[in-house]
């Protein structure tokens, strides 16, 4: 039995041998995915579907922390313990991620980078002074998330949602073994233990209760936090939180094919389309009017609708309004924009 409660959690009930009543919870987080695309920076070569992304992201490397970024991963997509303990919430906030890192305590976050290099010295990035480490940390985090991931996270976000109804689909139908096995090859779930295998060792991890679900378009395969795998236990009172990767995110940098004039004319009218095709600069319903040889009134009608349709934006100067095509405007004729230059 499934039942919606929230935005991304399901009520289950399974009365076969082994398990009994419980919750499985789908999070979306935006820090999270900004955590796991870190991954992408580390080893582009590993994701070639994310290349699009990454070569839009070249000439904003001189804004941000490169070499801290990338050392915050370690071998085996090992992240920092502080950075993927949360969310506890259902919708998480990325203001409220954010304001817990910068919360955090310095001591244990120098620890907690040391431990994801287990294996080998840490970075000379990562040593000196806890303090001064953890803010730069924190300014480097705050400005990768606005400069690289805030103006895609719409995107990512539809894909993560899209995922979540086709995982409720499978957990009424085949239960949490059946969920857990569609997530990636090699993870299973068995009265009550998560296994997960890939090209490295098998862990098998004993949990409290059903599994958090977190999907993810950088992940490569299922995952659990590297202190569940090496504890062999999740946390008190929950289940294992498996960051599995999300279908559909192959075609996430994909762009739609523009209209053409005559099938966008075909949809909106010729004085929208002629409309919208022109204001790729601020202009006023009278130099519209100027330009294009019609009355004032028309125009004014055809931009009001065509702001109804979120199509143009408007902005009031002094006591001129100026239209501008919005950035779905842009998309619609063809003309994509991008939001970190707009």
């Amino acid at each position: 039995m499934v039942q919606y409660e929230y935005a991304y959690e399901y009520e289950y009930v399974h009365e076969g041998e082994g398990e009994g009543p419980g919750t499985v919870r789908f999070v979306l987080s935006p820090l999270r995915e900004t955590w796991h695309s870190l991954w992408t920076l580390r080893d582009p070569g590993h994701y070639p579907h994310h290349l699009p992304w990454l070569r839009r992201l070249r000439t904003l490397t001189p804004r941000l922390d490169t070499d801290l970024l990338v050392a915050l991963t370690g071998d085996g997509h090992r992240l920092p313990r502080f950075l993927t303990e949360g969310p506890r919430t259902r919708n998480a906030d990325v203001r409220d991620e954010l304001s817990a890192v910068r919360r955090a305590d310095p001591a244990e976050v120098l620890r907690d980078l040391g431990a994801t290099h287990r294996d080998a010295r840490p970075p000379a990035v990562l040593r000196g002074d806890a303090t001064a480490l953890h803010g730069r940390l924190v300014t480097a985090l705050e400005t990768y998330w606005t400069t690289v991931m805030e103006p895609y996270w719409p995107r990512i976000r539809a894909v993560l949602e899209a995922d979540v109804p086709h995982r409720a689909r499978v957990l009424a139908a085949r239960g949490t073994a059946g969920l857990v096995a569609s997530l990636h090859p090699g993870a299973e779930w068995d009265a009550g233990a998560l296994r997960l295998s890939a090209s490295g060792p098998v862990h098998r991890l004993r949990t409290a209760g059903p599994p958090v679900l977190c999907p993810s378009v950088f992940a490569l395969r299922a995952t659990v936090p590297d202190e569940h795998a090496s504890s062999g236990t999740a946390p008190g009172g929950e289940g294992p939180r498996i960051t599995y990767p999300a279908r559909g995110a192959a075609a996430l940098w994909d762009d739609v094919a523009a209209p053409t004039p005559e099938a966008l004319t075909d949809l909106i009218g010729r004085a929208k389309t002629t409309l919208l095709t022109t204001l790729s600069a601020p202009e006023t319903t009278v130099a519209l009017a100027r330009s294009l040889g019609v009355s004032p009134s028309a125009v004014s009608q055809h931009l009001a609708r065509l702001a109804a349709c979120g199509l143009v934006t408007r902005r009031r100067e002094g006591r001129t309004v100026l239209y501008l095509r919005s950035e779905l405007g842009d998309r619609l004729v063809g003309r994509r924009t991008d939001p970190r230059t707009a």
